[in-house]
């Protein structure tokens, strides 16, 4: 009998794999970190050996914990979004390592192609800006610095995350991502149904290397026997901040998420039309089904949760993550303090690729806890900037709908509240990455009609956070944020 659905999620600072019950319950979770590889300043890099061996392993955990494959209906996967692998389809070993979404190794060939004007041409048809974060430009390099990748030929095969997943998990018979995740490339147009033939050759990009590009739910592969002792449908796939925006339930134009992960993500529910941003935010496609999708408008925050691990591993400031709540309420204020976590550079909307982080106002008076007070208060901060750029660009947020690891810290939620000066919202269950992943598969397979009936039967309870900081001092935090903003 099959009862449960298998997420692999992959993220980028850890694997897991999570089984759902068709009403959202969650039936087992294993988990393994995954390496972070720094060979130079602004390079980021991950060993694509590792990122699969480690979801096969986790992955074969939870069918023994669901009782065998048989007892599997689906496998969903979702997915740290564009990151690059490129790979032998001979053999399946990979060129190298994998360039990392945050990688910004290419940010002074990004600037050249705005300085010739592309920006213009490339944000209306990707929705995307001239950014090293996204694939394009990291494919472009490998072929440029790997001698390897260029001389592999037609054995050449590239993809972001979820294509390397679904190549590996269908014993090479299977090259295809998803639209969602293709949305991110820089290679594909937003309304268009493959790769964009110009875009490809601004990049030197044979369009052969690329995967197919396919629905996010529906029978979209099948994995080798050979790795769970009988085959499995592969029946949903999106990036993590789509699947995210599904598993939060934000399915209607208007509705909006905020996912606090390794970066901080939100994304606005545009409709069946993609919105084109003025004020440098991103259009992306939110999923699709049967070759009809659904948009969102997008801003990214490079550093939230990795700024909590940067001050445990590297500033030793936290023994653990969870103990910044209880700091941060420790002390009445920020001592005067502001953080502005520029660790990889300022995404959204400033897109500052060279910027770097800063720390400003420290006195002999400061402590510990007004630094890691000031490292929480700077995601209020950056989301409040993203939010005014959404005013903007004519998208008014009613409330903010929250998720993502980092919002278990209850001081966070609520001062997120209070800096928005808005109703924030917090599910029960703030995995909602792999449960979107679960909704798209539940689907996928026909354990339910369509999405909202799976939002329907997988929702979780909510927390609200009411905003209760008086407005001046929500504008004295504002302005000491704008200030320490200038100087970076």
């Amino acid at each position: 009998m099959t009862d449960f659905i298998l997420v692999i999620d992959e993220g980028t600072t850890s694997t897991r794999a999570m089984l759902f019950r068709a009403d959202g319950t969650i039936a087992g979770t294993a988990q393994r970190p995954l390496t972070q590889h720094y060979p130079e300043p602004g390079h980021v890099e991950h060993d694509a050996a590792e990122i699969w061996n480690s979801s096969l392993a986790v992955a074969r955990e939870m069918v023994a914990t669901a009782g065998g494959a048989e007892a599997i209906a689906a496998i969903g996967i979702t997915n740290q979004r564009e990151t690059v692998v490129a790979w032998d389809r001979s053999t399946g070993r990979p060129f190298g390592t994998a360039l990392v979404w945050q990688d910004r190794r290419t940010a002074d060939r990004c600037k050249a192609l705005v300085t010739a004007g592309l920006e213009p041409m490339i944000q209306q048809r990707t929705g995307l800006l001239l950014d090293p974060y996204f694939s394009a430009t990291k494919m472009e390099w490998m072929l440029v610095n790997r001698p390897d990748v260029l001389a592999a030929g037609e054995r050449l095969a590239f993809g972001t995350i979820d294509c390397w997943l679904m190549w590996n998990l269908t014993g090479g018979t299977t090259h295809a991502t998803d639209a969602s995740n293709a949305s991110r490339t820089m290679l594909m147009a937003l309304d268009a149904k493959g790769w964009d033939p110009q875009l490809c050759e601004q990049f030197g990009i044979d369009a052969g290397s690329l995967p197919e590009i396919v629905d996010c739910l529906g029978q979209i592969g099948e994995t080798d026997p050979s790795l769970f002792g009988r085959s499995i449908p592969i029946c949903g796939m999106a990036g993590d901040q789509q699947a995210a925006t599904i598993g939060q339930g934000c399915l209607d134009a208007g509705h909006t998420k905020a996912t606090f992960g390794t970066g901080a993500f939100v994304l606005t529910n545009s409709g069946m039309e993609p919105l084109h941003s003025s004020h440098r935010l991103l259009s992306t496609v939110l999923f699709q089904e049967e070759g009809r999708r659904s948009y969102a408008l997008e801003g990214s925050v490079f550093v939230a949760g990795s700024l909590m691990q940067w001050l445990r591993d590297s500033a030793n400031l936290l023994v653990s993550a969870p103990e910044s709540e209880a700091l941060a309420a420790s002390v009445p204020d920020n001592g005067g303090v502001y953080m502005v976590p520029a660790l990889s550079g300022l995404g959204a909307p400033h897109w500052r690729p060279e910027a770097r982080g800063l720390i400003k106002g420290i006195s002999f008076a400061t402590t510990r806890a007004h630094l890691v007070r000031a490292a929480l208060e700077a995601q209020a901060h950056q989301i409040h900037d993203l939010m005014k750029a959404f005013e903007a660009d004519g998208v008014r947020w009613e409330r903010l709908r929250i998720d993502g690891g980092m919002v278990a810290n209850n001081w966070l939620a609520q001062d997120l509240a209070d800096i928005l000066d808005l109703e924030v919202e917090r599910p029960s269950m703030v995995e909602t990455t792999a449960l979107g992943a679960a909704m798209l598969a539940a689907v996928g397979a026909g354990i339910h009609p369509n999405l909202p009936a799976a939002a329907g039967a997988m929702d979780s309870e909510v927390t609200c956070f009411e905003p209760r900081m008086p407005s001046a001092e929500r504008e004295r935090r504002l302005a000491g944020w704008s200030d320490a903003l200038s100087r970076v």
